[in-house]
């Protein structure tokens, strides 16, 4: 929930004893709360106007979807927030469309390479989404709805009205609710019944909240926090970085010839990034600065090879390719979680690395 970022920083960082999930998914006694016997109207549907195209779908109006109860979600493919909501997406989806339910995804970036439009339909077919996507990539259907965050989900009524908004993850059996009774005022009095019982895998699966203590990372100056290094970061200029020997929790630092830009730290030459963590997964976002190219990567955790605590994008070994603009999931600890060092090294020069988030 990246919006969010600086806030849940500022709690783990405190220890104030707040866990992460009441913070991230509303807490369990929220999302346990049953939905309110009479919704608020929030507003009306914002324009899906100004979109740069639609995928799966001809472009999608108030108008025509009227009578229909609409589910809109804003994402962007990098974000590992995003993904793990998908599996309740899909199955909302799959449930109650012959129910009239309508399901769209406005995917709006937050890098600039998430503007590609080949990059977007790369990721919309690897991550297999098939339902309408509203490509939004110079924000206008973002300022239409006045969102900040990703993910964020907006439930409109069939009279076009939005009537329920969740931001981040979580509250899923609440928002499933507020589906079955926007459905049943809607005419749909079969659209109740037993939720979705869904499971995330891979990379949607639900992070692991209660060990989770380190929040996302932005490695470019324009939004990087913790970053150790003598003399900090030097903006928009090539440096050779030498990583601290020892790192707090959460502190990261940089080995190497690296020039650190507004979005992200580029490569200039074999190089590594180090961190000290606190979590079951690491992901970090990164690309080849050329299209096309293939940069070698090795993953160490303490300074080994990760083992069964790889990722999805590595082996056992910590070997991997860095061959898309993308999320790459590098860690995912089988065991006990303390905090550890997690280190990645590039073979060769040509990276960018934008964002670190775990799970």
């Amino acid at each position: 929930m990246r919006a969010h970022r600086a806030l849940l920083a500022a709690l783990i960082a405190s220890g104030s004893g707040i866990p992460i999930d009441s913070f991230a998914q509303g807490g369990p006694e929220q999302q346990r709360a049953p939905v309110a016997a009479q919704l608020p109207v929030e507003g009306e549907l914002p324009s899906l106007g100004g979109a740069t195209l639609w995928l799966h779908s001809q472009p999608l109006t108030g108008e025509a979807l009227r009578g229909k109860v609409v589910l809109v979600q804003f994402g962007t493919y990098t974000c590992t927030n995003w993904r793990r909501t998908l599996p309740y997406i899909r199955a909302w989806a799959e449930k109650y469309g012959a129910h009239g339910l309508v399901v769209i995804e406005v995917h709006t970036p937050e890098f600039d390479f998430e503007r590609d439009l080949d990059n977007v339909r790369r990721a919309v077919k690897d991550i297999g989404i098939d339902l309408p996507i509203a490509v939004d990539s110079d924000r206008v259907i973002w300022r239409a709805f006045k969102n900040e965050y990703w993910p964020a989900l907006y439930a409109v009524d069939a009279q076009g009205r939005v009537r329920y908004h969740h931001f981040g993850e979580g509250e899923y059996e609440r928002s499933e609710r507020v589906i079955q009774q926007l459905l049943a005022e809607a005419g749909h009095a079969d659209a109740g019944g037993p939720l979705v019982t869904v499971e995330g895998r891979g990379a949607e699966a639900p992070a692991d909240w209660t060990s989770l203590r380190s929040p996302e990372t932005y490695l470019g100056y324009g939004r990087g926090e913790r970053f150790v290094a003598r003399g900090g970061a030097r903006r928009d200029e090539q440096h050779r970085y030498a990583a601290p020997a020892q790192l707090a929790l959460n502190q990261w630092g940089l080995e190497g010839d690296w020039t650190v830009k507004e979005e992200a730290a580029a490569g200039s030459s074999r190089g590594r990034i180090a961190y000290r963590f606190h979590a079951r997964d690491v992901h970090l976002i990164m690309g080849p600065a050329r299209r096309g190219a293939s940069v070698p990567f090795r993953v160490l955790i303490d300074g080994r090879p990760p083992g069964p605590a790889h990722g999805l994008d590595v082996d056992d070994q910590g070997h991997g390719a860095v061959t898309e603009q993308r999320t790459y999931h590098l860690i995912r600890q089988p065991g006990s979680i303390a905090d550890r060092t997690f280190e990645i090294e590039f073979i060769a020069p040509g990276v960018e690395a934008f964002d670190i988030t775990f799970g």
